[in-house]
């Protein structure tokens, strides 16, 4: 029987005599393999890219299995006599008696690091790539567990496994759900297995922190109300941060007339959050402010009506920081923050804003509202002014505030204005680190002549023309800002993910959350010391 298998795989595959003769061995030794509970448990292994196709050049976990699988995974990859490229993938069975299937990833090549012209970490982000694509490849076959291989950077790794796993599918019936999966760090075959799980775990909050964004801005908008996302927050907040409700009476003693004048149209009431979290004392926190519109109508300059259900996740600066501070609190960073979310809706009725009204904001500034469209800048300018009081080390914003900076630069990284070059470089820094880009745009006084030339206020709330949009809106918030370590990212060009990021599903993307996490990071290590 044994002569008759080597004689017919050699005929069909044309392989040498001792990849055949290691094939035999696993075929016949199938029988040896159980079908007990754990035959649905998979391990993911990384491999380097490699020209060769006389060797493997296995991730260090890799190796120390191949050796305890007696080299039947190098082996089988070798008798395919194709090498891997960086993020393809060999599903292999009957490998080994605990696992029901060893899935084997390329992760790119040895070595590589920040590549300057993308502004990335090329080795993170592979990493990320690859194992999240191996265990949703695993997920599909029907394993419900899963031990990955760290590939050299555990952190990496469990971000791309946790955030490529997400799934929002809780209003669906059971059976078209996604199965659940138990991910963990391969860590038996590591002698610092202490450290292993511990930047596995920091992986996961940061992208648990994520998911919670996308989640957030995945909602459907009539379960999503303002009431409702406050709701949300305290209950994911509460155990670490003080949460505190503010109502629409609140904003009228705070005089938030530019605020207020977004909500009129809804009869969903308004809500102002504002969040502390206390790592450590300071009289100078890091003060966070999030635009929170849980659905744009546009207003009155109403949108056109394809695609308009996308504006669900409008929130998405308010769903960004709320993510940002899970993450913060759960990795029990050593510093302040204090954040503010302005929540309401942008509804046409007869109690909304027209085009043409004058408002009036905290700063005392008049507005002129020539389109209603343009409701985010509106609703930050008070938040800005109101965070303010707090005295802040530095305030950064987040909303998907224009279309025009999806234009610019599209889904490929977050547009970022500031008035520090200092906060700049932390912030880049960051970005390279968490792989979620940022690219800064310019605050000339240009832009902010377009909005200061105004017919009936001080301000309007738009530039005049569709030219260099998301500078002029920027350019309208730099005029509610004292602080001189001030960042403001527009988010509209990165809210969702149609397969731009490998380890993000299509859907709301929750970016940047892992960005700014990773710059509270970089701030509270610098503070301390």
């Amino acid at each position: 029987m044994a002569a008759s298998i080597v004689k017919r795989v050699s005929r069909v595959k044309k392989l040498n005599i001792s990849h055949i003769s290691a094939r035999y061995k696993l075929l016949t030794g199938f029988r040896h393999f159980s079908t007990s509970k754990q035959w649905n448990k998979a391990l993911v292994l990384g491999v380097y890219e490699n020209e060769s196709t006389d060797s493997i050049d296995f991730t260090g976990t890799a190796r120390k299995f191949d050796e305890k699988a007696d080299g039947k995974i190098s082996q089988l990859l070798l008798t395919v006599k194709k090498p891997l490229k960086c993020g393809k993938t060999r599903t292999l069975h009957a490998v080994d008696p605990e696992f029901s299937s060893v899935l084997v990833t390329c992760i790119g090549k040895r070595g590589e690091g920040y590549d300057e012209l993308e502004t990335v970490d090329k080795g993170r982000e592979s990493i990320r790539a690859a194992v999240a694509k191996a265990v949703l490849q695993l997920r599909e076959l029907g394993e419900n567990e899963i031990e990955v291989d760290s590939c050299g950077d555990t952190e990496a790794s469990a971000e791309g496994c946790h955030l490529a796993l997400f799934s929002y599918d809780d209003l669906k019936a059971e059976k078209s759900r996604k199965p659940t999966v138990r991910i963990s760090c391969a860590t038996r075959y590591s002698q610092d297995k202490n450290s292993m799980e511990k930047e596995w775990r920091k992986g996961a909050i940061l992208a648990e922190g994520q998911n919670l964004s996308r989640r957030l801005m995945e909602m459907p908008a009539n379960l999503l109300t303002p009431t409702k996302f406050a709701e949300i927050i305290k209950e994911q907040l509460a155990d670490k941060c003080e949460v505190l409700v503010r109502d629409k009476d609140w904003a009228e003693s705070m005089k938030m007339g530019s605020f207020l004048s977004v909500a009129r149209g809804s009869v969903e009431p308004p809500v102002f959050l504002e969040i502390e979290y206390k790592g450590r004392q300071s009289d100078s926190p890091l003060a966070l402010v999030g635009k929170g519109v849980t659905f744009d109508t546009g207003g009155i300059s109403i949108k056109p009506s394809q695609g308009m259900d996308a504006m669900r996740g409008d929130m998405g600066g308010a769903a960004c920081v709320a993510g940002s501070l899970l993450s913060v609190s759960k990795l029990q960073l050593p510093v302040h923050v204090k954040a503010f979310i302005p929540l309401c809706e942008n509804m046409p009725s007869g109690s909304a804003t027209k085009p043409g009204d004058v408002v009036t904001a905290m700063n005392g500034k008049t507005i002129q509202v020539d389109n209603t469209d343009a409701e985010g800048r509106l609703i930050l300018a008070d938040a800005l002014c109101y965070s303010e009081q707090f005295n802040p080390s530095l305030i950064l914003d987040m909303a998907t505030l224009t279309g025009a900076i999806d234009v610019a630069l599209g889904a490929g990284a977050a547009g970022v204005f500031t008035n520090s070059e200092n906060m700049w470089n932390k912030l880049q820094k960051a970005s390279v680190r968490s792989g979620d880009r940022v690219w800064r745009m310019p605050l000339f006084n240009h832009y902010t002549k377009k909005i200061t030339e105004c017919q009936l206020a001080d301000l309007n709330n738009i530039g005049g023309s569709r030219s260099g949009g998301a500078c002029t809106a920027a350019a309208f918030l730099k005029e509610f800002v004292n602080n001189k370590n001030w960042l403001h990212l527009d988010i509209a060009g990165v809210m969702s993910n149609s397969g731009d990021v490998a380890y993000l599903g299509k859907g709301m993307s929750g970016r940047p959350t892992r960005t700014v996490i990773e710059f509270i990071n970089l701030m509270s290590k610098e503070t301390k010391n």
